[in-house]
């Protein structure tokens, strides 16, 4: 079974960013090992490497070499668990490659094999409020949402609002403000009805405020940096790098972007002149960074809300960036991202909890 584990987690100095990238989405492992063809031990690759990669402006086709860890942490044969385990802990890593004499990749461990299962390898405590947008309509997921709002459709025995939650939860976020309107009674009714470990207020729109307007009630009420998430989307990843990312770049907002790979299933014509055809492109592929609708906000961008009309994100932003203000962008990979706003994303979501359950 490990053997197998190490045989997914190797890739060759030929692999593209992209492929690696898919490789670690296949297998739900965010390290990859970098071996010749001998298999010797070259480098390791993060999803944090490929984060910085891709921040820096480089493309997803370059060898994976280039963004790899070339001097990366290892362990000997005769390596002490203890001392494994200190070493995770320390430097936060998810996979040790167990190397011999020559630098031979033997074998390798990882995190899940010395702690529970859902343990963080971070042990920051962040402390920081959650602001969650769960006053939409849902009309995307309809007709299920004319019955049950969009915030407690159940994604396995639990509505997906509450699993945003007890993710927050499990990076020490207790304080949770809840934007609602639509059916907002069966919500508050929900979390009324049993004992649970959040902190919750509620954020009452009259009227719908767009996706940022409520934020104007709150700037009395939080006085630091906050997470902003919509209410039908799940990310997984470390938030407490996503804050310190944040925090270290001086952000006035912090985007949780995904990668976003897309094949047009048709051939694409190029036109000319005249309506003669220049070129055509057979099933051509396409990468982006999107907009995930998780955010960190910086402690000043409650006040610059504006009072009781409707104000998206997109319009905050676009305000922001006119006025020059620093708006960062957060990569994750595209399976660290669910949204549920679809009915199809809804049954991958399902899947996912499935999996790991």
């Amino acid at each position: 079974m490990k053997m197998e584990r190490l045989r997914k987690t190797i890739v060759e100095p030929t692999h593209t960013i992209k492929q690696a990238l898919k490789q670690m989405d296949a297998m739900g492992k965010k390290t990859l090992l970098v071996v010749d063809s001998h298999n010797t031990l070259l480098g390791t690759v993060t999803d944090g490497d490929i984060r910085r990669w891709i921040l820096k402006g480089r493309g997803l086709t370059s060898s994976i070499v280039y963004a790899m860890n070339a001097n990366p942490v290892s362990l000997n044969l005769d390596y002490k668990q203890d001392d494994a385990k200190q070493i995770m802990i320390r430097l936060g890593l998810e996979c040790l490659p167990v190397v011999d004499g020559q630098k031979k990749v033997v074998s390798a461990v990882w995190w899940v094999d010395f702690f529970e299962k859902g343990t963080k390898k971070s042990t920051k405590t962040l402390g920081v409020p959650v602001v969650i947008m769960a006053g939409g309509e849902g009309t995307r997921l309809e007709p299920f949402t004319k019955i049950l709002p969009k915030p407690l459709m159940p994604i396995g025995e639990k509505p997906v609002v509450e699993i945003i939650m007890d993710r927050f939860l499990e990076w020490g976020c207790h304080d949770f403000y809840l934007s609602v309107n639509y059916k907002s009674n069966i919500i508050k009714a929900y979390f009324k009805d049993f004992e649970h470990p959040y902190k919750i207020a509620y954020i009452d729109e009259k009227k719908p405020l767009g996706t940022a307007g409520s934020l104007h009630f709150l700037k009395k009420r939080i006085q630091g940096t906050l997470f902003l998430s919509n209410c039908d989307i799940l990310i997984d990843a470390d938030y407490a790098d996503i804050l310190k990312f944040h925090q270290e770049n001086r952000n006035t907002i912090t985007l949780v972007s995904s990668m976003k790979h897309f094949t047009i299933p048709y051939g694409v014509c190029e036109i000319g002149g005249k309506g003669t055809l220049k070129n055509i492109k057979e099933k051509p592929e396409y990468d982006f960074l999107v907009n995930t609708g998780m955010y960190v906000l910086g402690k000043q961008v409650l006040k610059d809300i504006p009072a009781n009309r409707v104000y998206h994100m997109t319009d905050l932003i676009n305000d922001y960036l006119h006025k020059g203000k620093r708006i960062g962008v957060y990569p994750v990979s595209e399976k660290s991202w669910l949204d549920m706003g679809q009915f199809e994303a809804l049954q991958e979501m399902l899947k996912k909890f499935e999996i790991k359950s």
